[in-house]
């Protein structure tokens, strides 16, 4: 199958417990909840299959219900050594939340573009994909933008914080709020390009902030900030933009 979700993948690997789990799940949940499941897929590092993950990563698994409240409640497991995190999701919810464009969009995305059925006798898994992409589509650059803003916000609070952090010789604390500013960073170059990445690991590689310092980190967020303000969002403004006056 392809990266839509249209149908049962043929190549997967048989030997792979992952696979093994991701399907057991699978099964267990139809049986359960026949009249609830409309949909069941992989996301992730197996969805894209080319990554083995060791035998023993990461599944991550959907679970897509006709109604909210149907079927299993969302979950995260280790089952036969291989952890599997859960999502359960009404159909119409999730359509909604794949054709929102928020600040965690560029960690989003690939879930709504990137799947392979375990069971989807209705399409509805390209549905997904078609609706997601249809509203990149239409979506206009300001909504980018602003998202953007917002994701800076945070990265610029954390790494705030972790200069705190440093004067203060909190040492570890410091290196966790850089690692956030260092992912808010990313997702907004993310939004401000239209990149979507795989997860955040994958975010800050690809954006080449996986190793940036404090100081490198602060200066990306300049930046940012100075592009910001040229698309037209400033990240400052007055106490009444802030009351929305």
């Amino acid at each position: 199958m392809d990266a839509s979700g249209a149908g049962l993948d043929t190549d997967r690997h048989l030997d792979d417990p992952r696979w093994r789990v991701a399907e057991r799940v699978s099964d267990a949940a139809l049986r359960r909840f026949p009249a609830d499941v409309l949909a069941v897929a992989v996301h992730g590092p197996l969805a894209h299959g080319d990554d083995d993950g060791g035998g023993n990563g990461e599944v991550g698994l959907l679970v897509v219900t006709y109604r909210p409240g149907g079927g299993p409640s969302p979950a995260t497991r280790r089952v036969d050594g291989v952890l599997v995190d859960l999502t359960v999701a009404g159909a119409d919810d999730y359509l909604r939340q794949a054709t929102a464009i928020t600040a965690l969009w560029p960690l989003t995305a690939d879930r709504y573009v990137t799947t392979r059925a375990l069971h989807d006798p209705t399409g509805w898994l390209r549905t997904l994909r078609d609706e997601h992409l249809a509203r990149l589509a239409r979506a206009r650059p300001a909504e980018f933008t602003d998202a953007a803003r917002q994701a800076w916000y945070r990265g610029s609070a954390a790494h705030a914080r972790a200069l705190r952090l440093a004067e203060w010789y909190e040492t570890d604390q410091a290196l966790l709020m850089l690692g956030e500013a260092r992912l808010a960073a990313a997702t907004v170059q993310g939004l401000l390009s239209r990149t979507y990445f795989r997860d955040p690991g994958d975010a800050v590689r690809r954006t080449g902030l996986a190793g940036a310092d404090m100081t490198e980190v602060g200066t990306v967020l300049a930046r940012q900030a100075e592009e910001l303000t040229a698309r037209g969002r400033p990240v400052d403004g007055t106490v009444d933009d802030l009351l929305g006056g």
